[in-house]
């Protein structure tokens, strides 16, 4: 204690002199009345910022301890806490500090290399509305919003729309879901997030020119929850039968389908699904390909309709909904809902956890990376507020609010962007349905008016179950409505009630925090909340004047929300930061002026509504100032009422639904472009000519190459730039392939018994849509003979299934067409030994011909317009060159440590061989670098960190494998991956999903070092206790990889 013993001595002081600490009417003011707590100054002067509110209670021990020995013990752990937390918080502060610095000077690097790309300078009148200036209404929300005021505007609208027939999949994976009695606040999973995506599905289900609308979630056949969560699929009936609904169908309206993912039979939080990702991804592929054909065979002439959009919720269903909207080729939404930087941010300031601490508990990094990668992929970010995209997005590398604004003003001219892109951020409030709503327009001393529908009607039980709380039921209710969470700043209302006199006396108390059976059964942090809530109740003895129901339903709350306006009360959200605020549109459409916190959406919402007062979270008293002068006040309270009601339309389902509907037809429509022949794929003949008509119909699709030179840059600088390479492309290719299928048409038939005996060449082409199983050798060796070896091993250990032609292989690696090629040479293996070749990382998929020793390989190029979304093309190349040629050794004389290849490189991949190994900078930092500048790509180090492969940010092996499923149906679950023990930095992809994976032990454990460096462990993404992943043994021969297929059933004894 040396070098504290100023603290003790201060301490001590306090001790002697200092206030009583159970004052009753202390507070954590630094000055309670006039009165100055020298106490309190101290702690909160070297703790601010940190939840220690143990400390309070170490003081209290240490204040009523007569034993001079004891309280000095007391005193002098005391001070040691304080001390170190003092420590904590300053270093804590310091790295925030560097952090914010870092970014900052990254950010404004990025910036200037991006506007230095882009090299023409807007204009000031070029420039463009700010970020979010344009409102989900499409007008600024510096002034007031519009609103469709008449039926008359909604019904023109609505006929604008008669013809379309859209198909629109929502993706939500966590919490439990269901379209009735939602159980809110069941656990921290099931809150309003749950709500309104269900509401939003089902009220798009109801709109004009929308056909079905799928909400996809979990599965949870669990005896811990109700059964109701195990029923595949749930139809959503409207709300409103009369809403504008266009002719209904055999599959029409809005339906919840749950996918099976995941452990079995078991009911796990949010954190724990990332590894489980690839597995719902696989099956929600599936359920949208069959019912993209069943909706074709309905209102779509025999072909497919394709879902019009994919809208991830949160950031779990951003990747989920990133992966599908990359295997379907389709456009893609994402609302963040609550975003894990913010999380990451707010978590440190508190200084409870460190960040490992934070990572592990929240699995925080891999949630950004999710998030991340959902503005890869967006067409559209869905925002409810200003504070969301200012505060809140403009943390992430993939978002930049000023290059934002130069790039749409660059695509609105019809400039080049070299290959930069950013999602647009757009607001849109969530909706609400208000036409079962009737506004309380009673009081307690009166008779409120009846209807023709309800002339009488009983009390509901819930207006029971809160006024017998009250001494006086008839005065004025302040109702607050949260969860007893920390940051819903319950506490601090509380005491803001109990220490304003005329607001006791004027008015009630509501407070609506879930549903608990014991305190002992709440998790510690809610407990905590309640006690405290409890202790203050005692304190400022206010029995008699505050409810606090243990148990409600959710169609409850409507209830409440009257037995409030029916007192002529008030709502109130005190939370310290409110991303939206649904609860305060609730309470508006009742009929209820509200008090919220100025933090947040609130804002947006008083703006627009204009119906209460806004107030500081942190400053009771002006929380006390604000309920006591609405409460006060009649007539400022029926003013804020009346105009609440006016207009509160503005947050309407309708009008939400309109606007979210004229955003997704700004998107550039995107599907699934090639022809397939249905009759073709279900007929069962082997004949020669059967096999000539299948690949007269590809010759559309693919073209031929000798060796997969590169032979031209394929940039998508802007949209115009994009479909006009495209097209010209597609015509020259579609020529030239048409013209050589005719030639090969006639050498195929003076061969035909040739190919009717192989059983590789006959049949639909690709042949792999006949097998009963696809094994694809995914095993990432550092030499070509590694790989030589393991791959013999493989065939060896299914001759049999090879033979019969039940089982068909796939080889997937980093390496080019030529290096291919010059592999199966030098093995002694043929080109038709496989059904396909996914190469470069998974940016080229190519097929072998069985026709032409000098052509040997079929590129699929229906392939690369599925992947090019987002390709930087020519710019993103210029870049990365730069970025290579800024890297160098200084300590070898200035060596390179990266150096551009241009023969490796491809039209969609762009390769550089890395001299140094070790002097590279990881995956994770080249991605940060890249995003900043609105580069979106897919990095990966290969071939044992010796290769950087740069493809499109959707491209890799494991999505080729999903665009097999989706172009030729062959079948997931019918495909068995082999990965050795580690291997490129995407290895973790190749793992998860519905098919089936062999890790071959001993092989490829090198390659561990490329993902030393990673945001998060492995194990958050990798499902190694999935049954359809097994383990050999090390060294294994072909005996125990066909030990292991028995396992899997893939091959029988």
């Amino acid at each position: 204690m040396a070098g504290n013993d100023w603290i003790n001595s201060y301490l001590e002081a306090i001790l002697d002199v200092g206030p009583a600490l159970d004052d009753v009417k202390s507070s954590l003011l630094l000055r309670e009345r006039g009165h100055f707590s020298p106490t309190r100054y101290f702690v909160e002067e070297v703790i601010t910022g940190f939840d220690e509110t143990d400390l309070h209670r170490s003081w209290v021990k240490a204040a009523a301890t007569r034993s001079p020995q004891e309280r000095n013990t007391r005193l002098e752990n005391m001070c040691w806490r304080i001390w170190n937390l003092a420590r904590q918080k300053k270093q804590l502060e310091g790295e925030e500090a560097q952090r914010t610095a870092k970014r900052r000077m990254e950010r404004e690097r990025g910036r200037r290399e991006a506007t230095a790309d882009m090299s023409e300078d807007l204009s000031e009148g070029e420039k463009g509305d700010t970020v979010g200036d344009v409102s989900a209404h499409g007008e600024s929300t510096r002034g007031r919003l519009p609103r469709i005021n008449s039926v008359d505007a909604m019904e023109i609208w609505a006929s604008q729309q008669k013809g379309k027939k859209l198909y629109i999949v929502l993706v939500s994976i966590h919490g439990l879901i269901r379209g009735e009695n939602m159980e809110l606040g069941r656990d921290s999973d099931t809150g309003g997030q749950v709500k309104y995506v269900v509401e939003l599905a089902r009220a798009l289900g109801s709109m004009p020119g929308v056909y079905r609308v799928d909400l996809l979630t979990r599965q949870v056949p669990s005896p811990e929850v109700d059964w109701t969560y195990a029923e595949p699929t749930e139809m959503l009936t409207p709300r409103n039968a009369e809403a504008f609904t266009d002719e209904m169908g055999e599959s029409s309206g809005a339906y919840i389908i749950r996918i099976p993912f995941g452990p079995k039979d078991k009911y796990i939080p949010k954190e724990l699904l990332w590894p489980h990702i690839p597995e719902f991804v696989d099956g929600a592929l599936n359920h949208i390909i069959q019912m993209s054909k069943a909706l074709g065979e309905q209102i779509g002439g025999g072909k497919p309709v394709w879902p019009v959009a994919i809208h991830g919720h949160y950031a779990d269903a951003g990747d989920s909904a990133a992966l599908l909207s990359g295997a379907l080729n389709v456009p893609m939404l994402f609302t963040g809902h609550s975003l894990g930087r913010d999380k990451l941010e707010q978590l440190l300031k508190q200084g409870r956890l460190s960040r490992d601490e934070i990572n592990t508990t929240y699995k925080i990094m891999r949630r950004i990376e999710a998030e991340e990668l959902s503005l890869d992929s967006s067409e559209i970010v869905i925002t409810s507020t200003r504070q969301e995209i200012e505060e809140q997005w403009r943390l992430y590398d993939g978002f930049d609010p000023i290059l934002e604004r130069k790039i749409r003003a660059r695509i609105k001219r019809n400039v080049s962007c070299y290959g930069r892109f950013m999602p647009r951020m757009v607001i849109i409030p969530p909706g609400m349905e208000f036409h079962h709503i009737v506004p309380q327009d009673g009081d307690m001393d009166g008779e409120m008016e009846t209807n023709e529908d309800h002339p009488t009607s009983p009390d509901p039980p819930i207006w029971s179950e809160i006024m017998r709380f009250f001494i006086n039921p008839r005065k004025p209710m302040i109702l607050a409505l949260a969860r007893p969470d920390p940051k819903k700043n319950i506490t601090t209302l509380v005491k803001a009630f109990g220490e304003c006199r005329p607001l006791r006396e004027l008015a009630n108390l509501t407070l609506i925090m879930g549903n608990r059976e014991g305190i002992d059964e709440m998790s510690s942090t809610n407990a905590s909340v309640l006690l405290s809530v409890l202790k203050l109740i005692d304190k400022y003895d206010l029995y008699g004047q505050v409810a606090y129901p243990k148990h409600h339903k959710q169609s409850d709350v409507p209830d409440i929300y009257r037995l409030a306006a029916k007192t002529k009360g008030v709502f109130i959200n005190p939370a310290f930061i409110e991303p939206f605020g649904l609860t305060l549109i609730e309470a508006t459409a009742h009929g209820l002026p509200v008090v919220a916190t100025k933090n947040g959406g609130p804002v947006d919402i008083h703006r627009v509504l204009d119906n209460g007062l806004l107030i500081d979270p942190h400053d009771q008293q002006s929380i006390a100032e604000a309920l006591l002068k609405l409460v006060a006040d009649k007539q400022l309270w029926a003013r804020c009422r009346q105009n609440g009601l006016k207009n509160i339309h503005l947050f309407s389902w309708p009008e939400h639904c309109k606007t979210y509907l004229s955003k997704i037809a700004s998107c550039k429509p995107r599907h699934p472009q090639w022809q397939r022949n249905d009759d073709a794929e279900t007929s069962e003949s082997d004949s020669p000519g059967d096999s000539l008509r299948d690949i007269q119909d590809i010759s559309l699709n693919l073209r031929f190459s000798l060796d997969g030179e590169k032979s031209g840059t394929s940039g998508n600088d802007n949209l115009s730039e994009s479909d006009g390479n495209s097209a010209d492309r597609s015509i020259k290719l579609e020529n030239a392939v048409l013209a050589w299928s005719k030639g090969i048409s006639k050498d195929t038939r003076k061969a035909g018994s040739t190919e009717k005996v192989d059983q590789n060449s006959s049949g639909k082409f690709p042949v792999l849509r006949r097998r009963k199983h696809v094994i694809v050798i995914a095993v990432d060796c550092d030499s070509c003979t590694d790989l030589l070896e393991t791959t013999r091993k493989v065939l060896e250990a299914t001759g049999k299934e090879r033979s019969e032609g039940s089982v068909g292989f796939i080889l997937s690696t980093s390496l080019t067409i030529s290096e291919i090629r010059s592999f199966l040479v030098s093995g002694g293996l043929s080109p038709v030994d496989f059904d396909a070749f996914i190469c470069n990382s998974g940016s080229d998929l190519y097929y072998p011909s069985h026709n032409s020793e000098d052509r040997p390989f079929v590129v699929d190029f229906y392939y690369h317009s599925h992947i090019e979304y987002r390709w930087g093309g020519e710019g993103l190349r210029k870049t990365l060159v730069r970025w290579a040629s800024s890297l160098s050794d200084k300590k070898s004389n200035e060596e390179q440590i990266l150096v551009a290849s241009e023969q490796l490189s491809t039209d969609y991949c762009y390769t550089f061989k890395v001299q140094k190994p070790g002097k590279v900078p990881p995956v994770k930092e080249l991605r940060k670098l890249l995003r900043i500048q609105a580069l979106r790509c897919h990095v990966i180090y290969c071939q044992n960190g010796t290769r950087l492969n740069v493809i499109p940010v959707l491209a890799s092996r494991s999505q080729a494998l999903r665009y097999l499923y989706v172009r030729w149906g062959v079948e997931l679950s019918k495909m068995v991956v082999f990965v050795g023990e580690c291997g490129d930095t995407d290895y973790e992809e190749l793992l998860g999903g519905v098919h089936k994976s062999v890790i071959l032990k001993g092989v490829c454990s090198s390659a561990i070092s490329q993902h030393a460096n990673r945001s998060y462990p492995l194990a958050d993404v990798m499902p190694l206790d999935s049954p359809n992943i097994v383990q050999t043994a090390k060294d294994c021969g072909s005996d125990d990889i066909r030990s292991s297929l028995e396992k899997l059933g893939v091959v029988r004894n």
